[in-house]
């Protein structure tokens, strides 16, 4: 009996331990409080309305500060320092409130880099003052019940595509960082993966998530299998980018990053793709999510759809890195690890480039 108390309290440690290790979608008052902001100075990519009522909610609320100080201010951020899109949430995520007072978390060095040649400051001395002459947070607490039912709904609809012990299973590697889910709800269609580093603390990446509303039903997240794709490339990304870190992967994949910019430097430019590290990166992810979708039972159609997908947004390369990461996966006795395959990804990458290039010649010789 005793071996049997001890293993029925082990299980339940365990299974508890797992429980708790579940991500939780969130909602931060303040990803709303820079979301709003930016609605309210006409940010394009934040005045999407996609809220239904909650969209009203917000424009009549805020209407009567359109003219405040801080507006005229933040739109110059914009205009001089290119302030916007995830550098909008990269602050968002640096901010705390406590006891009705905006403070700024952590260290300028680890915000986005368009923030580096503003005074931060200021610009949170500023914020505090629309926070406190907006009564903000009697707004954010009007709509708590209106917050709770987008978490709901996006752990009903969007977490059951999500397994989470997949990407320690594929990567043959344990994350390095915390990951957390955010609904950004009134960031519409946008979806931004900003990160933090906190003193003695894990790093760590946000997948903060649009919302939005059937115009028809008034639901959300109906189809919860088309926002799960979101979620589950931004969750690779913990595993991926960290091999870039290593010097010997830096030599095997640099050249050949930036040739693939060069591919399709504008198509990449447009979606905040200009840096070679970020394509190879992003390359791997998009790779990963397709072979996610073969392992957890989505169908050939959804997979079809998500290389498709991809090769319209210039990663014309997909087919082939989607072909490799499955060799990858049906050979784990001979490669523990993605590092372990990483020489294969750069021959892959490599070879895509060469045929490229034969092609080229071949249509002027």
């Amino acid at each position: 009996m005793k071996r049997i108390s001890i293993f029925i309290t082990a299980f339940l440690l365990a299974f508890t331990l797992r429980v708790e290790a579940q991500i939780k979608v969130e909602v931060s008052e303040t990803v709303e409080l820079m979301s709003i902001l930016s609605r309210m100075a006409g940010f394009r990519e934040y005045c999407m309305d996609m809220a239904g009522q909650y969209s009203k909610d917000t424009e009549i609320w805020f209407a009567p500060y359109k003219e405040h100080p801080i507006i005229a201010y933040y739109q110059g951020l914009r205009e001089n320092h290119s302030i916007g899109y995830d550098a909008v949430m990269s602050m968002a995520i640096h901010l705390d409130i406590n006891k009705g007072e905006v403070k700024f978390l952590g260290e300028k060095s680890d915000l986005e880099k368009r923030w580096h040649n503003v005074d931060t400051d200021d610009f949170v001395a500023r914020l505090n003052q629309f926070y406190t002459d907006t009564r903000f947070h009697e707004f954010y607490q009007q709509h708590q019940e209106f917050y709770e039912e987008g978490l709901r709904t996006y752990e009903t609809n969007v977490m059951q595509y999500f397994h989470q012990e997949w990407y320690a299973r594929f990567y043959g590697t344990e994350p390095t960082e915390k990951f957390r889910v955010v609904i950004g709800f009134t960031n519409g269609g946008g979806n931004y993966g900003p990160h933090r580093q906190l003193s003695d603390l894990p790093k760590e990446v946000f997948a903060i998530v649009g919302y939005y509303v059937n115009p028809q039903t008034g639901k959300a997240y109906e189809k919860g299998l088309d926002y799960a794709s979101t979620l589950i490339h931004e969750f690779n990304h913990s595993f991926v980018n960290p091999l870039l870190n290593d010097d010997s992967n830096i030599a095997m994949l640099k050249e050949i990053g930036q040739n693939l910019l060069k591919l399709s430097p504008i198509g990449m430019q447009r979606q905040n793709y200009a840096q070679w590290n970020i394509v190879v990166n992003e390359s791997i992810v998009r790779a990963a999510v397709i072979i996610y979708m073969l392992d957890n039972g989505f169908s050939v159609e959804q997979q079809l759809k998500e290389i498709f997908d991809n090769v319209c947004r210039d990663f014309r390369w997909m087919p082939e890195l989607v072909v490799a990461l499955r060799t990858y996966a049906s050979h784990r006795e001979q490669y523990k690890t993605l590092n372990d395959f990483y020489p294969e990804i750069a021959r892959c990458l490599g070879k895509y480039l060469d045929d490229e290039k034969g092609r080229i010649e071949k249509a002027l010789k």
